[in-house]
């Protein structure tokens, strides 16, 4: 049940964050990547407050159950600080995938 809620929120073609609301790093990075001028569809944000059963998923399949889970495309690149890390990268990464206009 888990694994497909996720996967359902995963695209090639989109970024997909999943976030606590009350978490700052979640607030980061969502407001780093609203810097750029996504197509409509191409950044969705998942709040999972209180889903302890997706976030022991994401322990099982990418290593972390922190928040954020950022991922480009269908793959996790990890939290706010992987994603930070990229910033020069992120354009060229997010062109690749066709998720800006």
């Amino acid at each position: 049940m888990v694994d497909s809620f996720v996967k359902s929120k995963l695209r090639d073609d989109k970024v997909t964050l999943f976030i606590k609301g009350s978490c700052p790093y979640c607030r980061n990075a969502v407001a780093l990547l609203k810097e750029f001028n996504f197509r409509p569809g191409c950044l969705e944000v998942v709040d999972i407050t209180g889903r302890d059963d997706i976030q022991d998923y994401f322990q099982q399949t990418t290593g972390q159950r922190t928040v954020p889970r950022v991922f480009i495309g269908k793959t996790c690149i990890g939290g706010f600080s992987d994603l930070r890390a990229l910033q020069e990268q992120l354009p060229t990464m997010l062109r690749q995938i066709g998720a800006l206009l």
